[in-house]
């Protein structure tokens, strides 16, 4: 008869940023009884994920899992919702699109008359009509998290959240705080290794020694823990990704707005996200880019600016270090993976926890579904950069065969392979292509061009977008009337 196995007395997590201490509530929550540390190292350099403002639909559902209330966030982090992301530019000059979570509203718009109605690269300078109930909804300005106790026409509506970074953190450090995760604020000072390809302890400036069951590298791109290991090696994706550096403006005016945009430029690209503290902006550019070329773009003197060297590390788990988020791999905040990144694999660490004898076969479970996660990031990102007016900008970059296959499907069959732990869905990826300016191929349940199944699905949709639209208020009135005090 199997045993119980001995649980982790102690778990060290190193980097007290957002992806840390969220790390940190996530393996207190799942181990009530083990003792979680932080200890405080700010993440430095190009750490994209600790510095989010924004990330996927995924992160809203870890934080209902870690019971981090939305209303919190809205009130305590400045947050707001993102219900679809407008691209210009990426087919060609004039060309825009819409990528919207969770893929079209209705089957109809599967099928033929969904192209008909000009999605993709054909939509240049002319109005095209919505091809979800989130961009309905963006465009009307009219959204309100829909209730958890019952369905109504909102229910089906996917969107992200938005934040302030420090606002967000510190909110994080109070649930911290309430789970009793202590916190080491001092240097280290040496790494000592077990002799077993992981680390027996950490030696604090002026408070000791630290030792530790698991020790979680939430250190950002410095990878403190991770690069001190043996064989520790980076595996390069400039190749791939030529974005060389980032530029960050100073926060603009506030804006809230159900929207965000992503626009090339003949610089490089430039991302706007829309918020209630500010509008942020950022440009990545790649190499020849001069700094006047690149402030030009950006429309300001920038407040940072990044260098920027893509790739991952080859194991994110070796001996007891497991290396989330900024610190298993670095690329630029080109639609928002990099925080989804670090909570995908912090809720992959959730399932896989192992005992205070970790066994190998664990490690190499996580890494082998880190590492789709991870390698499926850098292949979202080809797609941006081989899209037809990107290969102008940046040059002819190299494409990943994973993308070279999913391009080739999309364009011959109208549809994409399946693949393992990604970060969106297929419809998603198929939404993500059109909006980048790629034309899709035709299934052959697309060839049926019968009227009246197109009139249908026509009505099918028009019907759920005045639904829709019914029982959503203005958001700037719903905003307000979660925020501001109550008269009384």
């Amino acid at each position: 008869m199997s045993e119980a196995r001995e649980p982790l007395r102690r778990i060290v997590v190193v980097g007290s940023g957002p992806v840390g201490v969220l790390s940190a509530i996530g393996l207190r929550r799942a181990l009530p009884g083990t003792e979680v540390v932080v200890v405080a190292l700010a993440p430095q350099g190009p750490s994209f994920a600790d510095f989010a403002a924004t990330a996927l639909p995924f992160t809203n559902q870890l934080h209902e899992r870690l019971e981090i209330d939305e209303a919190r966030l809205i009130l305590g982090a400045g947050g707001s919702h993102r219900l679809a992301t407008r691209t210009f530019g990426w087919g060609e000059e004039g060309q825009q699109g819409v990528f919207t979570h969770g893929g079209p509203s209705s089957p109809g718009l599967h099928t033929r008359f969904a192209r008909d109605w000009g999605r993709g690269p054909r939509n240049v300078g002319e109005q095209r009509p919505a091809g979800s109930l989130a961009e309905v909804l963006a465009d009307a300005g009219r959204f309100a998290p829909p209730p958890t106790d019952r369905d109504n026409p909102l229910s089906s509506v996917e969107y992200a959240l938005r934040w302030n970074p420090q606002a967000y953190r510190d909110l994080l450090i109070q649930f911290a705080q309430h789970l009793g995760i202590g916190h080491v604020h001092a240097r280290i000072e040496t790494i000592e290794r077990d002799g077993s390809g992981g680390i027996s302890g950490l030696m604090m400036e002026g408070q000791g020694w630290l030792d530790a069951d698991l020790f979680v590298d939430c250190s950002g791109s410095a990878a403190v823990l991770a690069s001190a290991l043996p064989g520790f090696a980076i595996i390069d994706w400039s190749a791939a990704l030529p974005t060389r550096r980032i530029l960050v403006a100073p926060p603009g005016q506030a804006m809230l707005a159900l929207e965000d945009r992503t626009t090339l430029l003949d610089a490089g690209w430039l991302i706007e996200l829309a918020g209630r503290d500010g509008l942020q902006t950022m440009l990545g550019v790649g190499e020849g880019v001069s700094d006047g070329d690149a402030v030009q773009a950006l429309g300001a003197e920038q407040v940072a600016d990044f260098p920027l060297a893509p790739g991952r590390i080859q194991q994110p788990w070796v001996g007891n270090v497991i290396a989330i988020g900024d610190a298993s791999a670095q690329f630029e905040p080109l639609g928002n993976f990099n925080l989804d990144l670090a909570h995908r694999q912090l809720a992959l660490l959730l399932e896989l926890l192992p005992g205070r004898d970790i066994h190998p076969l664990e490690r190499a479970e996580y890494n082998r579904r880190a590492g789709l996660m991870i390698d499926g990031v850098r292949d979202l990102l080809s797609l941006y950069y081989a899209s037809p007016r990107a290969r102008q900008v940046f040059g002819d970059v190299e494409t990943p065969e994973p993308v070279k296959v999913a391009l080739d499907q999309f364009a011959r069959r109208g549809r994409l392979p399946f693949r393992e732990e990604s970060a969106l869905l297929k419809e998603e990826q198929m939404e993500l292509l059109g909006a980048l300016g790629f034309e899709r191929g035709t299934t052959p349940q697309e060839t049926d061009t019968d009227p009246r199944a197109i009139e249908a699905a026509q009505a099918e949709f028009a019907t759920m977008a005045r639904q829709a639209l019914e029982v959503a208020p203005p958001y700037a009135r719903w905003m307000a009337s979660v925020t501001q005090p109550s008269p009384a």
